[in-house]
């Protein structure tokens, strides 16, 4: 994997329906991209198609194989920690393998990183939106996206969406062995210490799409750790309230 500067992180579980023709769509974006597959010893094979990539091209694509389900979160710093080993590893963007993040947006993305140190793909955005969610799905992100940007100050619109780009001096300033959260509430503490180091954020319009095929792994349990995780950020920023806003702007 030398020489490439752009990265995708894809945890996995279960997409051995998708993870071939996600790959087969990013190596065949306008810009180079390397794929790092982080499975989490899936039953149904994806970890086995990740290791057949990484054969194929070993300069773009490599496979982290975990033992078990182990969260989200834990899975995005397990591909950090590889990336951040590589020094051409500039720019690494994050997202889902079924589909909901396109990976049409990428390019985007990536080009506005130039002038901002993370991006968001974001569907609270003018050009945004969300396509074959159900209502309630729709009205459960918008009121999870309230919550946090309401009591953590937030000021991204889309504070919960995991298609998301960090250049390379975001992650390295942040200490990933002191992140409490794992699922997808790491989404939401990954936010708050990016915008209390100061780092400037802009977010990229996307339609968020629904999973073209197998199940959401979105459970119940998640969204309670999800509100525990802005509750115990609350009350971290409310103990340092003066550096809750960032330094720069945020840039829409």
């Amino acid at each position: 994997m030398n020489g490439v500067k752009n990265y995708v992180i894809i945890p996995t579980y279960n997409e051995a329906d998708n993870l071939d023709e996600l790959i087969s769509q990013i190596i065949a974006l306008p810009i180079k991209i390397g794929v790092v597959v982080v499975d989490d010893n899936s039953p149904d094979g994806t970890g086995n198609l990740a290791e057949k990539w990484s054969d194929m091209l070993p300069d773009r694509i490599s496979a982290i194989h975990r033992p078990a389900k182990l969260g989200l979160g834990s899975a995005y710093i397990s591909g950090f920690r590889r990336l951040l080993e590589h020094p051409d590893a500039e720019t690494i963007l994050t997202m889902d393998a079924d589909f909901s993040h396109h990976p049409r947006y990428i390019p985007q993305m990536i080009e506005l990183s130039e002038s901002n140190q993370v991006v968001i793909g974001s569907r609270y955005v003018p050009g945004g939106g969300s396509r074959n969610c159900s209502w309630k799905r729709i009205a459960l992100s918008k009121a999870a996206n309230g919550l946090a940007r309401f009591s953590l100050g937030l000021q991204a619109n889309d504070v919960t969406a995991g298609f998301r780009l960090y250049k390379r001096e975001v992650l390295a300033s942040i200490n990933l062995d002191q992140l409490f959260s794992n699922g997808y509430s790491f989404l939401i503490e990954m936010l708050f210490l990016c915008q209390r180091g100061g780092w400037q954020v802009g977010e990229v319009p996307i339609i968020f799409e629904d999973r073209r095929k197998g199940k959401t792994k979105i459970s119940r349990q998640e969204i309670l750790r999800a509100q525990y995780t802005v509750l115990r950020l609350l009350f971290r920023r409310l103990r340092k309230r003066q550096s809750h806003r960032a330094a720069i702007p945020i840039d829409n």
